[in-house]
C-alpha cells in the first residue's frame, strides 16, 4: 500500500476531525463558547484583568478579531470591561462568575479530547508527536 505524503492535507482533516469532535463535546455538555473564546477564558482564569491588546498577542489574534470574541463573551455574561484608571483609552477585561463556570466545564471537555487523542499511543510516541507539534511551531513562524 502506498504512503499518503499529503501531510498538509492530513494534518488538515486531523485538526478538522479534533475540532468537530470538541464541538460535539461542548454542545453535549451545554458548553456555549467557542474554542477561540475558551483560550480568552483560560488567560483570564490565570491572570484577570487583562487589556484586550494583551490577550490578542498571546493567543496570537490580530485586534479586530479579539474585539469580537469579546464582544460576544461580554454578551453572554462571561467577561466584563472596565477602563483601565491608568489609559482611558484601554479597556481591562475580567472573567464573571458565570465565565469560571463555564471555562471549568469547558476544561473537562478539553481534558477528556486530550485523553482521546493520546490513547492508543505510547508515552514515546506522544513524546515524538509533542516534539513535532513544537517544531512546525518553530519553523512556520
Amino acid at each position: 500500500m502506498k504512503k499518503d505524503d499529503r501531510l498538509l492535507f492530513l494534518m488538515s482533516r486531523a485538526q478538522h476531525a479534533v475540532s468537530e469532535y470538541t464541538k460535539k463535546k461542548f454542545i453535549e455538555e451545554k458548553i456555549s463558547i467557542s474554542p477561540a473564546q475558551m483560550g480568552i477564558l483560560f488567560l483570564l482564569q490565570k491572570g484577570n484583568l487583562r487589556p484586550m491588546s494583551e490577550l490578542g498577542k498571546l493567543l496570537e489574534i490580530d485586534n479586530s478579531t479579539i474585539t469580537g470574541l469579546v464582544d460576544r463573551l461580554e454578551k453572554s455574561g462571561f467577561v466584563e470591561r472596565s477602563a483601565d484608571p491608568h489609559d482611558r483609552r484601554k479597556w481591562l477585561i475580567s472573567i464573571t462568575e458565570t465565565g469560571e463556570v463555564e471555562i471549568n466545564q469547558a476544561k473537562k471537555v478539553v481534558k477528556e479530547v486530550n485523553g482521546k487523542v493520546k490513547e492508543g499511543f505510547s508515552e514515546n510516541e506522544i513524546d515524538c508527536f509533542r516534539k513535532v507539534l513544537g517544531d512546525f511551531l518553530v519553523k512556520f513562524r
